[in-house]
């Protein structure tokens, strides 16, 4: 190659640089800014929701008005994560700029009123916007671009909301497709995420510190042994359990919303049903500690994801918190379902550690990031995330928790315009590029 050659290569990659950096700067950093506004909003929401408990008999009414916004102002939107998920995957109309607002105060009300939904979901959404719509600034036609910028705003979003870049970057590569991750769009998405969590950060948002005490066993050298085999199989029993939740989870969100369709046809009106629902729950169980995220409870003992890492016992909320969600969810609350997955993961790993006589806070540990692995179908994303979370001493536990869990969760999840690009099952080769929405029924589209 020539010196002249070599030049214009030179240039050309360096204009390809300066282009993408023009692209995804901006629309990191103005999704690491929306979520630390959706962050803030969240906390001024559930405060206000605990200095007036009565709040929640307003659950009904909240969730008519925010079905009754989206049904004049946004169907285009309401397909949420699967309708940015089926952007990459066939690019088409984008992801409309409207779902921004829509979503951000539909999960705000939410969580005001009491629905037990998460943060994920609003935070990709809001990405995913911020993302096509730069795309149609700059007007980008060629699909690969419309592709790497979606998957950059969703690991955007995801970083922003849990400030988590690393596991952000993989997530958004590796929830396109079940079973595969597209590598082609690392340097793109892990900017993004990047920047995000560091725009979040720099506006003063801090997420909350999870400690885990169990950090692996010392030998007689004084050196760690980072996986024991006994420990390990227990991991790996409770796995097998965090897969079983997942596809539980996903499936009762699924089925309820199928039947919520057909007893009540009129979408703004659904979400009545699921508020009502809740406030009986909230009476059969007498307690709020299902309410909202979840994370800290409401008072001193409740049952909360902190709660879970500590040395109190807890056996059946993760199940309470798993009814709670499904039936807001599937009667169509925004929000997400991750952090009620959290609960839920760490719930059960609280649940069964003293049937497993294993430490309470590893099992909590791993079954937050777990349960969630196989509703996404994202297990390196998850073991990542617990990387991220909770330090590196108990990767191990993690990775195996996850993939365990990814493998006893089924063709099915959360994200249902998922593909699959890799059957969990060797015999399920005929599922290979179907989405998950036809290959949970074990049947083509048709």
């Amino acid at each position: 190659m020539n010196i002249v050659a070599l030049a214009r290569a030179v240039a050309r990659q360096s204009g390809g640089l300066l282009r993408w950096a023009s692209l995804l700067l901006p629309m990191a950093a103005c999704v690491g800014t929306l979520c630390a506004l959706f962050l803030w909003l969240l906390d001024r929401a559930a405060q206000t929701r605990l200095l007036h408990p009565w709040l929640l008999y307003g659950l009904p009414v909240a969730g008519v008005a925010v079905g009754l916004l989206y049904s004049v102002w946004g169907r285009a939107a309401e397909g949420g994560n699967n309708l940015i998920v089926d952007q990459i995957h066939e690019p088409g109309g984008g992801v409309p700029l409207r779902m921004v607002p829509l979503v951000l105060i539909g999960t705000v009300v939410s969580h005001l009123f009491g629905a037990s939904v998460g943060r994920e979901g609003t935070a990709v959404q809001m990405g995913g916007s911020i993302a096509s719509t730069v795309g149609r600034v700059w007007r980008l036609t060629n699909p690969y671009e419309i592709r790497v910028l979606l998957m950059s705003g969703i690991a955007a979003g995801f970083s922003a909301v849990f400030g988590t870049p690393v596991a952000g970057a993989v997530f958004g590569m590796e929830v396109i497709r079940v079973g595969r991750i597209d590598y082609d769009a690392l340097v793109p998405v892990a900017v993004s995420a990047i920047v995000a969590d560091w725009t979040c950060h720099a506006w003063g948002m801090e997420h909350v510190p999870y400690h885990l005490a169990f950090q692996g066993y010392a030998g007689a050298d004084g050196h760690f042994f980072h996986a024991d085999l006994l420990l390990l199989g227990k991991v790996m029993v409770a796995a097998v359990a965090f897969g079983l939740a997942s596809i539980v989870f996903a499936e009762s969100v699924h089925r309820l919303a199928a039947r919520l369709r057909q007893v009540c046809p009129i979408a703004g009106l659904r979400p009545a049903l699921g508020g009502i629902a809740t406030i009986a729950l909230v009476w059969l169980c007498g307690s709020r500690d299902y309410l909202g995220l979840g994370i800290v409870a409401p008072e001193v003992g409740g049952a909360s994801i902190i709660d879970f890492f500590g040395a109190g016992h807890y056996p059946v909320a993760w199940a309470w918190k798993l009814v709670f969600t499904v039936v807001v969810l599937a009667a169509g609350f925004k929000g997400g379902e991750v952090t009620p997955l959290f609960f839920i993961g760490a719930g059960l790993g609280n649940a069964l550690a003293p049937l497993l006589h294993a430490p309470a806070d590893l099992l909590a540990g791993v079954g937050f990031v777990a349960v969630f692995a196989g509703a996404a179908n994202t297990p390196l994303a998850c073991t990542l995330m617990g990387v991220e979370l909770f330090g590196t001493a108990d990767i191990v536990y993690f990775a195996t928790g996850c993939f365990v869990a990814y493998m006893c969760s089924g063709h099915s999840g959360i994200y249902l315009s998922q593909r699959v690009a890799v059957p969990k099952r060797h015999q399920a080769g005929g599922m290979i590029g179907l989405a998950l929405r036809q290959a949970r029924m074990g049947k083509p589209e048709t």
